[in-house]
């Protein structure tokens, strides 16, 4: 009786999904419409003539130009230092290889435009390489922070971590076995990445460079602070010197086309990803890098130096100025109380909402699964400042109780943000077998018990990445909080801008520095620690 049961019968358990997940991705599908009916709405307001003069006009071109090409740059390195430092840290006996571990994922706590105007600070014409080096400072290297190739270190080196977390994850769960047998037939180390590590690695890969790919298209803080433009500066300038609004929104739905079409190319790239066949995960055998270990730590540090310690060296810089210059720092808590809170509703939020999405798409893949998820994945590359507008009209034309509300400010950051934590949980619940499962229903269990006891522990470390990434990128958001914010609500992000962007240095120095701290501590214990686990 019970080999029938866990036969067909079994399977037909978790052949179709349950209401339980379709209903929030369905919700969470319909809330991330609303900017995208908003902006498609605006954009035809002049009619279908006027939206095709501005659609393929000489700037929307341009802008089409600049934005792929950026994307072509940073997709790739930040891939590259992504998954190196990842297989450095996670298979290598690196030197100190859990301290640079720790350290390659702390690019995240900067916010894009903090961390690009530390770049140029330090490293453009007048910056403090120029002031140490005097007439002899290497000015051509100075002039990298500007344009694309400032856009490109930027992006790049501050991007890496989504790739990099979503690695360590993957590359913990691969079969050892399959690892051993090669190396028992003689397969050099080499030929075991290529053929064996890299096939179960991909997904992760493709998750985290898919959300890389959608925060270029979002970007506006590195990409102002460098002087590239973009679609998203493009829109931003639209918005801010025109009256026409239409403008900005018809430069918006290119920029959503271009996120559905590169969501698409990820989507037909996929392919079933190879189950662990084994139990429980064992600790990898590290190789030895003999002569390849001066190579391996010069590489982490110069990620760790670009990515890590030339921002926190300009943010200490600037305390050390006001603290030089004896100036009062008025900062209470407020700010990182009020950031603090936001940010752990949105990632729990955006969590609850992440878990059906992720599921429904790699367990129950169909035409309806793929749509919610691509639409869920759209609303990640709407600059945060359209999708506040979007949802200023929406509040004041439908619920206007909701207006300067937290929970609009909340909503916006769900909208934004939720692509990252469904990201991470779908890459963990592609890799695990519904055998599990199939024997927990094959023997009565209800479906709320087998994914209570079953599918959420295996999808533990999926659901702390998303939920931290999305910690860490609400915390920094701007556009956003600036527009949608209750009056007298401020977080570190608001005052780090508005201090910077009014060149008062001292007044943003304590702010930074604190907004450092409290998303370094979230991010070793919600990402981190558990990605790294117990390694050795």
């Amino acid at each position: 009786m019970s080999g029938m049961q866990s036969g067909p019968a079994g399977r037909s358990a978790l052949a179709h999904p349950s209401p339980v997940l379709v209903i929030p991705a369905l919700v969470a599908a319909a809330a991330v419409s609303i900017p995208l009916f908003y902006v498609c709405l605006r954009a035809i307001e002049g009619g279908a003539g006027r939206y095709m003069e501005l659609v393929t006009s000489e700037l929307s071109l341009q802008l089409l130009w600049r934005t792929l090409l950026l994307v072509a740059g940073v997709v790739p390195l930040a891939a590259f230092i992504g998954v190196s430092m990842a297989w450095l840290v996670t298979r290598t006996r690196l030197p100190g290889r859990r301290i640079w571990a720790v350290l390659a994922a702390l690019p995240l706590v900067f916010p894009s435009y903090l961390a690009s105007f530390a770049l140029v600070s330090m490293l453009g014409p007048g910056g403090v390489l120029q002031e140490l080096f005097g007439p002899a400072a290497p000015i051509r290297l100075g002039d990298l922070a500007y344009g694309y190739s400032g856009a490109l270190i930027a992006l790049g080196f501050f991007t890496y971590p989504y790739v990099y977390l979503m690695s360590i994850a993957a590359l913990r769960e691969t079969d050892q076995t399959l690892e051993e047998a090669a190396q028992s037939l003689g397969s050099g180390p080499w030929r075991r990445f290529r053929d064996i590590v890299l096939p179960q690695l991909l997904p992760a890969v493709r998750s985290g460079s898919l959300l890389v790919t959608l925060y270029v298209l979002s970007d506006f803080g590195a990409v102002s602070i460098v002087r590239y433009q973009t679609f998203t500066l493009g829109i931003y300038n639209a918005y801010r010197g025109l009256f026409d609004r239409s403008v900005a929104a018809a430069l918006s739905t290119v920029l959503i086309l271009l996120t559905l079409v590169f969501i698409a190319m990820d989507a037909s790239f996929r392919r079933p990803p190879r189950k662990r066949t084994s139990g429980a995960a064992r600790p990898p055998l590290l190789l030895p890098l003999g002569r390849w270990a001066p190579v391996a730590l010069a590489w982490s540090c110069l990620v760790i130096g670009v990515g890590f310690a030339i921002p926190t060296l300009t943010i200490l810089h600037w305390v050390a100025r006001a603290l030089e210059m004896n100036r009062a720092l008025d900062w209470s808590f407020q700010g990182t109380a009020e950031s603090v809170g936001i940010s752990i509703a949105a990632a729990l939020t955006a969590t609850l909402f992440a878990i059906p999405v992720a599921l429904w798409s790699a367990r129950h893949p169909s035409a309806i699964s793929r749509g919610v998820s691509r639409i869920v994945f759209a609303g990640y590359a709407l600059p945060g400042l359209v999708v506040a507008l979007a949802l200023v009209f929406f509040a004041t034309r439908s619920m206007i109780v909701l207006y300067q509300t937290l929970g609009l400010l909340l909503a916006g950051y769900v909208v934004r943000f939720l692509p990252e934590s469904v990201g991470a949980i779908e890459s963990s619940a592609a890799r695990l077998s519904p055998n599990y499962e199939l024997a927990a229903r094959s023997l009565g269990a209800s479906r709320f018990r087998t994914f209570r006891t079953i599918t959420l522990p295996l999808l533990r470390g999926g659901i702390l990445t998303g939920g931290g990434l999305v910690f860490l990128t609400t915390i920094k958001e701007l556009p956003a909080t600036l527009i949608l914010r209750p009056s007298g609500f401020e977080t570190l992000a608001t005052r780090i801008w508005t201090s910077v962007t009014e060149a008062f240095y001292a007044e943003a120095a304590i702010p930074s520095l604190v907004l450092i701290l409290v998303s370094a501590l979230p991010l070793y214990a919600l990402v981190i620690r558990p990605v790294l686990g117990s390694s050795r």
